[in-house]
């Protein structure tokens, strides 16, 4: 269950998604329920989402005090109900009211300090939220340092990814770097932007594929893809040599870290603390915001062919950590030990 519109793009939509398409080789029957007017194949839709300002970004959720019933009645005859990001309105809302089946959860966010500010002022009534899940998993420390004040034995279960899809023999160009993100302050792109003539100075031959965002202003070596479908976006990572995370805040994992991590890149990403929990010493990382390091860091890779293989052999292997071969089996897990009430 997701509280975000399935037809929009989002890492949790995806995620969810994800793992409802790869339960049933393990005898799981599953489908997706979630705010939106398409979705994958079986999918419960709940209807059109507003989307709202949330956590630096803009998020699609469904508002309509209808959506509790809507949302209860889609889950009727399942056996455990996973819903992600419980605390979000509204959809999981009507499975932490308690409704005969068990239910888990699962944290994305890392929340401003507005909101865990308020978690930690008004745990009681947090408690009383989320008394009734029976299992409750975050995707890293990150995410789980949110909650805790009430849910404090949370497990981390990292998101997960298809790293097989990333795999490639088509030949790189060693010039060539990689953004993903939306159009958003938190996602850096400006950062990136800012350091951008710095590196060309040094080498000029350097190119830059943006995937996610689109502007009118023409950069010489950059390219604005905006939106992509999934094929195009890993084509595009696994012929590129580089792949720059420069995010200032507002990230709990960072899948774009690994997609690009994942497809052979040597990654360049801010140290935040997610991501520094994602690639350790697999990636380079440059103090958040400083356009000087993030040009030293890839012109170094740029300039240097040996380290630039060595941090992408790296990059792969850290990256097979986040095969859902690894990932889902902890989500059956729990499942099943919510459904035997253990």
């Amino acid at each position: 269950m997701s509280p975000y519109a399935l037809d929009q793009p989002g890492g949790v939509q995806d995620q969810v998604i994800e793992i409802g398409a790869r339960l049933a080789p393990h005898g799981i029957e599953a489908w997706v329920v979630g705010p939106g007017l398409s979705g994958p194949e079986g999918a419960r839709l709940l209807g059109s989402a507003t989307t709202i300002p949330a956590n630096g970004s803009r998020a699609p959720i469904a508002l309509q005090p209808s959506i509790l019933r809507r949302a209860a009645h889609a889950v009727e005859g399942a056996d455990v109900v996973h819903v992600h990001e419980p605390l979000m309105p509204m959809v999981g809302w009507a499975l932490l009211r308690g409704g005969g089946i068990p239910t888990v959860g699962t944290f994305h966010a890392d929340p401003s300090s507005l909101i865990r500010s308020t978690y930690r002022r008004f745990s009681p009534i947090g408690r009383r939220m989320v008394k009734n899940l029976v299992g409750a998993s975050a995707v890293s420390e990150v995410a789980a340092s949110a909650v805790r004040p009430i849910l404090p034995n949370l497990e981390i279960i990292p998101n997960g990814l298809d790293t097989a899809q990333y795999r490639s023999e088509k030949t790189r160009d060693p010039h060539r770097l990689a953004f993903i993100g939306r159009d958003e302050p938190r996602k850096g792109l400006d950062v990136l932007l800012a350091a951008w003539p710095a590196i060309r100075a040094v080498v000029p031959a350097a190119t830059l594929d943006v995937i996610g965002a689109v502007r009118s202003e023409q950069i010489e070596g950059i390219r604005f893809l905006g939106r992509v479908d999934g094929p195009e976006k890993r084509r595009i990572l696994t012929t590129a040599s580089i792949f720059v995370a420069p995010n200032l805040g507002g990230e709990s994992f960072g899948i774009t870290l690994l997609e690009g991590m994942a497809a052979g890149c040597a990654v360049v990403a801010s140290d935040l603390p997610a991501f520094m929990a994602v690639g350790e010493s697999a990636v380079s990382f440059f103090p958040r915001g400083d356009t000087q390091a993030l040009a030293r860091r890839v012109t170094g890779f740029l300039m240097d062919e040996e380290s630039l293989t060595m941090a992408a052999d790296a990059a792969v292997r850290r990256s097979s950590f986040y095969d859902w071969a690894t990932v889902l089996p902890a989500y059956i897990l729990m499942y099943r030990s919510a459904l035997s009430g253990h």
